[in-house]
């Protein structure tokens, strides 16, 4: 595949046709982090943007005893999970990183770290923030983007959390959602996720966004404004990310 490379502001692009491809691509930036890092933080997303980016890790793993090593050294936290799914429930983000990523690669159970959305939600969101203040912060972190320009469930506010919390999810994202329950009504109304200011300070951020229904959130998320009305808009803060999107948004355009 031949894909384009650009750069607005310290924003870089990587544009091409081929969603499976641009996810190779993205693979390789965590297989990098594994193979040069003492002790590898990878952060991690689900939904549909990554799923085959986790498939080509967990290919270039199985052929590579030098990333095979590296997992078994490497910590996992996810950006967030829904509140009142226990880790079983296949609707979860437990079941889906299991099934899509730590089921194929030597991580040890203990190092899979995935937000508690059962129990006390105050006391779990607090154990969150001191295992990421004691092993993070991630050197990399893998982000979709909502149709709202949330990342992570941070939603469109007036404001927004910096750290761990349990957030309120819009009627927009419910329904973008439903799909993996059945309808709007099934999918739970609240969610625990890293805040804002926890995304931010990973070191590389890594935004996958295939399909059209994403190209109007990566126009507003990179237009030049940044807004606590468009969560994502804030990733033009940050010192290093990478956007693989087979959407011609040209950032060449964006006020940058």
């Amino acid at each position: 595949m031949q894909s384009l490379v650009t750069s607005c502001g310290k924003v870089r692009w990587v544009h091409g046709h081929d969603s499976a491809a641009l996810s190779r691509e993205a693979a390789g930036m965590f297989a990098e982090v594994l193979r040069t890092e003492e002790q590898p933080v990878l952060g991690f997303a689900t939904g549909a943007s990554p799923l085959q980016m986790y498939a080509a890790l967990v290919e270039q793993t199985a052929a590579d005893p030098a990333l095979q090593a590296a997992w078994r050294r490497a910590h996992g936290f996810n950006l967030d999970e829904y509140v009142g799914l226990s880790p079983s429930d296949p609707r979860s983000y437990h079941a889906y990183m299991m099934a899509n990523l730590y089921n194929h690669v030597p991580i040890p159970r203990h190092h899979i770290h995935i937000p508690d959305g059962t129990g006390d939600l105050e006391v779990a969101c607090r154990r969150y923030d001191d295992l990421l203040t004691q092993l993070g912060p991630p050197h990399i972190q893998v982000l979709g983007i909502g149709r709202n320009g949330h990342i992570g469930f941070n939603e469109p506010g007036d404001s927004l959390e910096l750290r761990t919390h349990v957030a309120d999810l819009t009627e927009t994202t419910r329904r973008q959602n439903a799909r993996y329950f059945g309808s709007p009504d099934e999918v739970p109304s609240r969610a625990v996720t890293m805040g804002i200011g926890d995304i931010l300070r990973a070191r590389r951020i890594v935004l996958l966004a295939f399909g059209a229904s994403k190209r109007e959130a990566l126009e507003r998320a990179f237009s030049g404004e940044v807004s606590t009305r468009c969560p994502a808009s804030l990733l033009q803060l940050h010192p290093s990310v990478t956007v693989f999107t087979d959407q011609d948004v040209r950032p060449a355009l964006l006020r940058g």
